[in-house]
């Protein structure tokens, strides 16, 4: 489901599950796990990526809709819980687009320090509220602080997936680089990050740029996240999440 390889000091942490690495619980169980332990491990910065070509489709909506209102009530905390243990991860991390990013995926890969993505077909954006699905705290926070509030904004309300190119414009990714250069450029880069800032000046310095955002989570997200899971389970009950997928599938 995730599969660790250490090149040199990097952690190299790929998602590695069928269904084009889409999330559900357990995968965002031990992406918690990973990324909890990585601060006391050796390791010295992190790259994250995905497998078979795709970086993640995001939530994992056949699971979401097979579960029920107990699978939503599990799954929304637990999705902050593990977005954040990435995003405040005090070690430098480099995420590696290696292919689609939709929604989730999009929004895990913003919350690595820098982004690379892979030139090609893969797209990269955010279809939340086409699926009915409000956002949760955490993944806006990260989103807002990856590319400005205007951004974000476009991004959220259009509903539209991006070229490697396009991304790179908006501010998604920092750049993009040839399918077969992106794992290596993604570790250099994250060694370079160790390398070149002492350890403790970057992570006092990424809490200090992360600080408004840590603060509006711990501010908001209570509250905030019990009606996202209410309005979870409505559009579960109600069939507008099913409607989307079977548009998504039609339509290919």
């Amino acid at each position: 489901m995730i599969e660790r390889e250490d090149q040199g000091a990097v952690a190299v942490i790929r998602l590695a599950r069928e269904s084009d690495n889409a999330m559900d619980v357990e995968l965002l169980e031990e992406l918690l796990r990973q990324f909890r332990e990585l601060p006391g491990g050796s390791s010295r910065a992190a790259v994250i990526t995905g497998s078979g070509g795709v970086f993640s489709a995001g939530v994992d909506l056949g699971r979401y809709l097979g579960g029920g209102q107990h699978y939503v009530h599990n799954f929304l905390p637990l999705l902050n819980r593990a977005f954040e243990a990435v995003f405040t991860c005090p070690l430098p991390v480099v995420a590696a687009v290696n292919g689609n990013a939709i929604t989730g995926g999009c929004m895990l890969a913003c919350c690595a320090d820098r982004r690379l993505m892979a030139d090609g077909d893969g797209r990269i954006g955010v279809r939340a509220l086409r699926a009915g699905l409000v956002i949760p705290r955490v993944p806006l926070e990260v989103l807002r602080f990856a590319v400005g509030d205007v951004i974000a904004t476009k991004l959220v309300l259009g509903g539209e997936i991006h070229s490697p190119k396009v991304a790179q414009s908006l501010g998604l990714v920092d750049d993009v680089v040839s399918a077969d250069e992106l794992l290596s450029r993604a570790v250099a880069d994250a060694t370079r990050l160790a390398e070149e800032i002492p350890s403790d000046t970057f992570n006092v310095t990424k809490g200090q740029l992360h600080r408004d955002a840590v603060e509006r989570i711990d501010r908001y997200s209570r509250d905030e996240d019990l009606i996202a899971q209410r309005l979870w389970v409505e559009h579960q009950v109600d069939g507008w999440v099913a409607r989307y997928v079977e548009t998504v599938a039609d339509t290919g």
